[in-house]
């Protein structure tokens, strides 16, 4: 079997189209009065600020549906829970009825998956008509078991969050979690500003608390949590790492070392999905020819063979050199580990996406690469 760089890139492409293509639609319902900053929390917490620009498409007289193209998910966001005693009754029905809709579909695409009922903490108070209310849906949600979230919104002060926070824990409500967040950065006077804080946790809960069939589309579309992010990507390069040392159980051939590509191009385009950015043919074959081919382990075949004996010690000679079960295993994480700091730096701002098809773009990665396969053979 043989490969080359323009086949690789292709056939990886390729298999994060079908990833995506693949995730199962994340339903959320966003509960709360107008204010509490609903909007806000929703870009902050998932890409492509869906709040701003996503359509919002009615789809009761107090909620609407956003979506937008490419991105598996739907927020279904309530309006107008303030206005009195009857429209609340409203918008709990329309709830209940949403979600024994998706329930009625059999379709996990259609499904509730959780509920988001923000208070806002800067008001200083949690109305008892919301308390009730919280109560009245909960006890409509025994039979659907739909996860509530409360989430305590512009939590300026973590010692008033706290307060309040406790104030809801003692009325014994049946939800998942209560989260304090504050979902920007907040700026008190001029040089002092409250750093945002509390969406990684309520991502984390948010893991603990969806299907298995979800984990990816979570990682997807959320930008509050590397670690979470970190922590799916890992998974992946431990699958990746055993297929590859199965795969090398019997040595192969530097020959025949093309065999392991289609292992590595499958953890790639998982890892990329969960990192959930635009992943382009030219970011794609500079981190693997700066990895693989120049790097030296397996997309070349024979020609590759002095260099990947110089990276990793003991893998093998030129003359009859094979690669073992540990060696493919090693090969494999290094690759894994490397592609996921190289998203890391994307995340964390450090680097474009576009710098990563630069000079200095395909030296670091290359670095990051060698560095791995060194600390991995240790």
């Amino acid at each position: 079997m043989t490969y080359d760089a323009a086949k690789v890139v292709q056939d990886t492409m390729n298999a994060i189209a079908e990833k995506i293509k693949n995730l199962q639609t994340l339903n959320i319902i966003v509960a709360g009065k107008t204010g509490v900053g609903k909007g806000t929390l929703i870009n902050a917490v998932f890409k492509e600020k869906l709040a701003e620009t996503g359509i919002g498409k009615p789809v009761t007289q107090h909620m609407r549906k956003i979506t937008k193209k490419g991105i598996p998910l739907a927020i279904y966001d309530t309006r107008g829970f303030e206005l009195g005693r009857d429209v609340q009754n409203e918008v709990k029905k329309e709830i209940v009825d949403i979600i024994n809709k998706g329930i009625s579909s059999r379709d996990i695409n259609e499904t509730v998956h959780c509920i988001w009922y923000c208070i806002n903490t800067a008001s200083n108070r949690v109305e008892p008509e919301e308390i009730e209310w919280i109560k009245e849906i909960s006890k409509y949600n025994q039979v659907t078991q739909v996860p509530i979230i409360i989430v305590l919104t512009q939590s300026f002060s973590k010692k008033r969050a706290e307060e309040l926070r406790q104030v809801l824990l003692n009325e014994n409500l049946d939800v998942v979690q209560i989260v304090s967040v504050l979902a920007e950065d907040y700026e008190i006077d001029d040089g002092v500003v409250i750093p945002s804080y509390g969406l990684d946790v309520l991502i984390h809960v948010m893991g603990e608390t969806l299907p298995d069939e979800l984990f990816d589309t979570l990682q997807n579309v959320q930008i509050a949590n590397l670690a979470e992010k970190k922590k799916r990507a890992q998974a992946a390069i431990a699958a990746a790492t055993l297929a590859a040392a199965s795969e090398g159980a019997a040595p192969i051939p530097f020959a025949d070392a093309a065999l392991l590509i289609p292992t590595q191009l499958s953890m790639i385009a998982t890892i990329t999905v969960i990192f959930g950015f635009d992943v382009n043919t030219s970011v794609l074959t500079a981190f693997l020819t700066s990895t693989l081919g120049a790097g030296g382990a397996t997309l070349l075949g024979r020609s590759i063979v002095s260099n990947l004996a110089k990276l990793v010690p003991g893998a093998g000679t030129v003359f009859g050199a094979a690669i073992s079960a540990s060696t493919a295993g090693v090969i494999t994480a290094a690759l894994g580990e490397a592609y996921t700091g190289i998203m890391t730096l994307v995340f964390n701002g450090e680097m474009r996406i576009d710098e990563l098809a630069t000079k200095r773009g395909r030296e670091l990665m290359a670095d990051l690469f060698k560095g791995r396969l060194k600390a991995n053979r240790k």
